[in-house]
């Protein structure tokens, strides 16, 4: 973020368009971050080599995936070639290093970060999971009932699902260092999978059915157990987690709507330190941050 510049909230409007899963969880870790990046859209803020390393794997298997889709059958090798070009394209200074200052590190980090892509996107198309794919990288913008602002998603795969006939199934991949606790019941899994919900029922007019994840581990397990991991959300035994999912996206919504101050998380462990930087620097007007919408209420934008 330039030194010296003023965040201005725009005024007699909500501050955003619609809710997405990075942006509500980003308002929920860090407020300020939140508001630099989803009502500025100042996206100076470094990506890191996990994400970096878990882009270039999305990319690999959108390839895969959308030449099955097409019948056209794109070889894993050039999949996972995509992937690496992808990587190669992003700059150093678009990377947050952390330790690895110098050229010599900085080189040695890229490497690490392409044995883990590697081995991770390896493991997953040894034996890639088998679906009928209707849809590759599904993004949607939708309105619903009962929500003030819309939600938008995007779903690595729509695939027909396999337990209910004429409905369809999400999948979602994610490359991780270490398998998630808690499995399907975990928090943050349930949320992305209701964003997704919503979006693939209103774009394919089906019933949605599932929310499928996959874990690729991008470290070799010593005891030569599985490399991947799977988690699946069925939608019809999550009634209550869909009226949670509502609450807390209108709590969301009139917190941003009345007067208050986005304040910094130091403990953020991606953007608490420039998100205080910017705090400690008055880089902020408090009347910039504390106005009221017209009506003192959230309107559906």
């Amino acid at each position: 973020m330039k030194s010296g510049k003023k965040i201005v909230k725009k005024r007699g409007r909500m501050l955003i368009k619609h809710w997405s899963h990075s942006s509500l969880l980003a308002f929920l870790r860090n407020p300020l971050a939140w508001y630099k990046r989803y009502v500025e859209e100042i996206y100076d803020t470094p990506t890191t080599p996990a994400a970096v390393v878990g882009s270039a794997g999305h990319k690999a298997l959108e390839n895969f995936y959308l030449s099955a889709q097409a019948g056209s059958g794109v070889s894993k090798e050039t999949a996972i070639q995509k992937g690496l070009e992808y990587m190669r394209n992003v700059g150093d200074f678009e990377i947050n290093f952390g330790r690895a200052k110098t050229r010599k590190a900085k080189r040695e980090k890229r490497k690490s970060m392409e044995t883990e892509y590697l081995r991770a996107v390896g493991y997953y198309l040894e034996r890639p999971p088998r679906h009928k794919v209707l849809g590759v990288e599904v993004r949607g913008l939708v309105e619903v009932e009962g929500l003030p602002l819309p939600i938008k998603a995007i779903s690595d795969l729509v695939v027909g699902s396999k337990v209910q006939k004429g409905a369809v199934d999400i999948v979602d991949h994610k490359f991780v260092a270490s398998f998630s606790k808690g499995g399907s019941a975990k928090s943050l899994f349930i949320i992305q999978a209701i964003f997704n919900y919503y979006t693939v029922r209103e774009m394919f007019g089906k019933p949605v059915r599932r929310f499928i994840v996959y874990e690729c581990k991008k470290t070799k397990n010593a005891d030569g157990s599985a490399q991947m991991r799977r988690h699946v959300i069925d939608f019809k035994e999550r009634k209550e987690d869909f009226k949670v999912f509502q609450r807390l996206i209108n709590d969301a919504t009139e917190e941003i709507a009345r007067r208050r101050i986005y304040l910094p998380n130091p403990s953020d462990m991606f953007e608490g330190d420039n998100s205080f930087d910017i705090y400690r620097l008055e880089l902020i007007d408090d009347d910039a941050l504390t106005g009221e919408p017209e009506n003192g209420r959230a309107s559906g934008r």
